[in-house]
């Protein structure tokens, strides 16, 4: 109930065992606890936790203002509750490679499956955004280094995210490749090329990489939404939608805020809300309820019946 069934150690076993060429496994972003475990419900075999997600429940722009402190704790409390393997963008490790070494314990701590360091510069910015800019080669790379020294789960996943794809003047698809190959030869377990054009350049990372390739499925950007199987058939491993609940619950918070404001009543609205009984069923309200009931089988105070001499029974 409060928490998952599985350890942290076995999750991050389930993510390795997950993560083949070609699986195209799916991970829908989660942004809160009880969205996880919807993800779980519907049968999803992990969940991503977007750090420009994290960023805009707290009404900030995904710029690098999130500190870890704050993204170690949501996606921990995230990660809690279902026993999907959960991985978390840590954006860029939150300062030099001492933090990104920190970065990858705190986060371990907090049971997450594994996360993602990229080579942007700080500020950062929303990877499907023009303007970006990335370190140089030698930075980067202390960066993936740091984190794959720092794990001390060797099944913790250090995946590396390039952004090179999208920065002009930096290579294009070539840069990117070849930026990837040095992330791999520096310790990352898995790649993140952001901001494909197209199919055949995430089947060109595949190829030139021996270790598992994330394709990042967000609405509004750079990259065709592509099904499934055509990432499967480019050699994809791991898919992700990181931003699709929380503009699906804002835009069904907005329409329903429209018909109170228009109608003074949120009647017309109610047909598409989420019912009692199904949140209830949820959050297992009827488990904590039998568990409460199984321990709970002493007196109450000031209820209990009472001996001659006046004493508490």
């Amino acid at each position: 109930m409060l928490y998952s069934s599985l350890t942290a150690a076995e999750k991050r076993a389930r993510l390795r065992q997950l993560l083949e060429p070609g699986a195209a496994v799916q991970f829908p972003g989660a942004y809160t606890p009880l969205s996880g475990k919807l993800v779980e419900e519907q049968g999803f075999q992990g969940l991503y936790i977007s750090g420009a997600v994290l960023a805009n429940e707290l009404a900030l722009p995904d710029i690098g203002l999130t500190t870890l402190t704050e993204v170690a704790q949501r996606a921990g409390q995230i990660a809690r509750v279902t026993d999907l393997p959960a991985i978390v963008d840590a954006d860029t490790g939150f300062g030099e490679p001492m933090n990104v070494a920190r970065t990858i314990q705190e986060l371990e701590n907090a049971g997450l499956a594994g996360c993602h360091i990229e080579d942007q510069i700080n500020p950062k910015r929303c990877g499907h955004l023009d303007n970006k800019a990335v370190v140089d080669l030698a930075t980067a790379t202390q960066r993936v280094a740091a984190a794959a020294s720092a794990r001390r789960d060797e099944n913790f996943l250090v995946m590396a995210r390039t952004d090179i794809r999208g920065v002009d003047g930096a290579g294009g698809l070539n840069g990117a490749i070849d930026r990837a190959k040095a992330l791999v030869d520096a310790g990352a377990d898995s790649i993140f090329p952001e901001a494909m054009k197209d199919l055949s350049e995430f089947e060109a990372v595949c190829n030139a990489v021996d270790v598992p390739v994330l394709a990042n499925m967000t609405e509004f950007g750079k990259s065709e939404l592509f099904t499934r199987e055509q990432l499967a058939s480019a050699g994809v491993a791991l898919v992700i939608y990181p931003v699709t609940l929380l503009r699906s619950a804002l835009g069904a918070m907005e329409r329903t805020l429209s018909t109170i404001r228009s109608e003074g009543t949120q009647q017309d609205a109610v047909g598409e809300m989420l019912t009692r009984a199904r949140l209830y069923e949820l959050v297992d309200y009827e488990g904590y309820n039998g568990f409460d009931s199984s321990v709970f089988n002493f007196p109450v105070p000031g209820l209990e019946t009472r001996t001659d001499s006046g004493a508490d029974a």
